[in-house]
């Protein structure tokens, strides 16, 4: 059984799917951070980042499931 890391690793290489959504999941993780430094938001903002955390979940999810597929 691999270690979750090698597993990651071994997709990013691997995996064109897993490359995409770990790749667009690390940026709605940035935007989501910069909105978070900023402290007050404005409509617009709050509802971007509500937006985005649920796109940042799917992914993950999808991740989670292409992980299991290739550790199961």
């Amino acid at each position: 059984m691999l270690e979750q890391t090698e597993l990651v690793e071994r997709l990013l290489e691997e995996n064109e799917d897993f490359k995409k959504a770990y790749m667009e999941h690390k940026g709605y993780k940035q935007r989501v951070m910069e909105l978070e430094k900023k402290g007050i938001l404005n409509d617009e903002e709050v509802l971007e980042e509500k937006r985005l955390k649920k796109l940042k979940l799917a992914l993950k999810d999808d991740m989670e499931q292409m992980l299991a597929a290739v550790d199961g």
